[in-house]
């Protein structure tokens, strides 16, 4: 039995290793936490090629996305939304978390991950990120 196919764009593959060693300090320190299966045993990549994207972070075994959203997110929200849509037909799930929100926050982000992959391993979709009231909105702790 063949393992299932992620399709992306062989085109894009340099352009994701480039992507790798020029990342921002929220990714950084994203992938920190994320790396080597730190996180409950899951394996994430980053800078993964899927369709004609190239995602921050994926774990294939949750079927999820994590996508850090820098100052220039700011100006294309609209381009952003309909290439989360694109991949999400393919049946895969995203976390969607702003440049300052990791940087002065990283607590909390950690606790949504964890809530999010709560949620996949009981079968539960995860409401989308980019829509108020998503999960984020659920756990956010004002000090």
């Amino acid at each position: 039995m063949s393992k299932p196919y992620l399709p992306y764009n062989k085109n894009l593959k340099l352009f994701s290793r480039q992507l790798r060693n020029e990342s921002t300090l929220s990714e950084a320190l994203m992938w920190k936490y994320l790396r080597a299966g730190n996180v409950r045993g899951y394996k994430f990549n980053r800078q993964k090629p899927i369709l004609n994207y190239i995602v921050d972070f994926y774990c294939k075994k949750l079927k999820l996305i994590i996508e850090i959203d820098g100052y220039i997110h700011k100006f294309q929200y609209k381009k952003d939304k309909e290439r989360q849509k694109e991949i999400e037909k393919i049946g895969l799930r995203f976390l969607r978390f702003k440049d300052e929100e990791i940087e002065k926050d990283f607590i909390n982000i950690i606790r949504t991950v964890n809530i999010a992959i709560d949620e996949i391993e009981a079968g539960i979709n995860p409401p989308d990120p980019l829509l108020k009231g998503g999960i984020k909105e659920k756990i956010k702790i004002n000090y």
